[in-house]
């Protein structure tokens, strides 16, 4: 289904309200004009709705595995408290009051106009539920039309949240356009693009260095590419609740958030730590996974399937270098130690002695490798396209230090193990405001 002006029409309608779309929002442009606390009204009746059980069929109809949890996130996010915050916060007070510059030497003053970006293109991802929600609300805080292109797995919410929100605040509907287009569909996403003045960009590589190909010269692009978290553990305040508290995050975000855990780290150069960590973790995790079921047979079965042809692949590799008969250099490093994956119900650790981080096979399945402190500026330098959150487990009396070093190292968010995932009002995403991305200055000659 597509929503356009507030009103639902069928897929087949696409080309035909493509190709007046860019007049109907020029249109929008010229004569409206959205303002930040509109929104975070209508947002805010929005959350209180849900939260009062407005929508519990609609929500209940689409048996989204962990909806609850999505559900809770998305009332807190809405309240009026946390959208002004987060305004305020991101923008500064009053960010679209016009106001002249005062320079110093007697130079011209100039006339200071904030302005929406214009027409914002969301290309959601299917990874989180409610994303596109998340997405299109933050341009409409900053003014902007929103076009949105939904993710293939989004089960019908977006479109339900903004109807209801239209019904609120019927002003919002020339606003917001929100087509089920596929990925597929080449043509359509470049139309889009070029009406657009931004493009979000929910998704991974390839998803990215698509959009990169059809974005014009000019087009600012706004990448909130995947990512991957990890924890680090150099000592404990309190070894068994920090271990329950990471195993839980792991089960409960299932590692599919790009703040969830994929490897942890410890801050050791023994490869028999790893492998005392893993004997000694993996309780924890059969626990959690006892808590936390994972039921999701066909990602546990290609799981499964990955892992075991992972062993059967570096079984073969060993055999075909120790059948060679050389014995140099490269042949030895071909022979060195496999990994080993260490199994209980429902989860696995698998103890790596490389040190590079990765994706986990997730759904409870974690790496663990060695990182020394004085080795994680090198080894994270060579993924600092994709550094976000990083769970630190330590000592009180080291925390700084390795705070200070991950942050130098180019990791967004350090947080407690268990909290990874956690969301905080005011918090940056990636490392960025992203309602200031939205935004443009206009000055303005007196």
């Amino acid at each position: 289904m597509i929503l356009y002006q507030g009103k639902l029409y069928e897929s087949s309608e696409q080309d035909n309200l493509l190709d007046r779309l860019e007049e109907d929002i020029n249109l929008v442009r010229l004569h409206q004009k959205l303002t930040t606390q509109e929104v975070i009204d209508a947002l805010a009746q929005m959350g209180d709705k849900i939260a009062s059980g407005v929508f519990d069929t609609i929500i209940q109809e689409l048996a989204i595995e962990g909806i609850e949890r999505y559900i809770g996130m998305l009332i807190l996010m809405l309240k009026k408290e946390t959208l002004t915050y987060k305004v305020k916060t991101e923008l500064g007070q009053d960010f679209f009051v016009e106001w002249q510059t005062n320079p110093s030497l007697g130079q011209t003053k100039v006339g200071v106009k904030p302005m929406p970006l214009g027409t914002i293109f969301h290309i959601a991802a299917g990874n989180m539920d409610g994303l596109p929600v998340f997405s299109v609300a933050e341009g409409l805080l900053t003014g902007n039309v929103n076009i949105l292109k939904l993710p293939q797995a989004d089960n019908g919410l977006s479109i339900q949240f903004f109807l209801k929100l239209i019904e609120i605040q019927p002003k919002l509907k020339d606003f917001i356009y929100v087509f089920d287009t596929p990925s597929s569909d080449f043509t359509a996403m470049i139309k889009m693009g070029e009406m657009s003045d931004g493009i979000v960009t929910w998704g991974g590589d390839d998803s990215i260095a698509a959009v990169r190909k059809f974005a014009k010269p000019g087009t600012k692009l706004i990448e909130w590419g995947h990512k991957l978290g990890f924890a680090y553990i150099s000592g404990y305040e309190d070894k068994e609740a920090e271990l329950t508290a990471l195993a839980e995050h792991i089960f409960i975000t299932k590692q599919l958030l790009c703040n969830s855990c994929q490897t942890i780290y410890l801050d050791t150069d023994k490869i028999d730590d790893v492998h005392q960590f893993c004997v000694e973790f993996l309780p924890y995790m059969e626990a959690s996974s006892k808590k936390y079921l994972v039921n999701t047979i066909g990602s546990m079965a290609e799981i499964t399937l990955r892992r075991y042809s992972d062993e059967i692949m570096g079984v073969l590799a060993a055999h075909a270098a120790n059948s060679t008969g050389e014995n140099n250099a490269d042949n030895a490093d071909k022979q060195r130690p496999a990994n080993k994956t260490y199994q209980a119900r429902g989860c696995s650790l698998m103890a790596c002695h490389d040190s590079e981080l990765e994706l986990s096979y997730m759904f409870g399945n974690c790496l663990v490798k060695r990182l020394p402190k004085d080795q994680m500026m090198s080894v994270l330098r060579r993924n600092k396209g994709y550094l976000q959150t990083a769970g630190l487990i330590c000592a009180p009396e080291e925390r700084e230090e390795l705070v200070e070093i991950l942050a130098r190292a180019g990791v967004v968010r350090i947080m407690r193990a268990g909290n990874m995932s956690e969301s905080y009002c005011g918090e940056a995403h990636d490392g960025e405001y992203p309602l200031r991305r939205y935004t443009r200055i206009v000055n303005v000659e007196p």
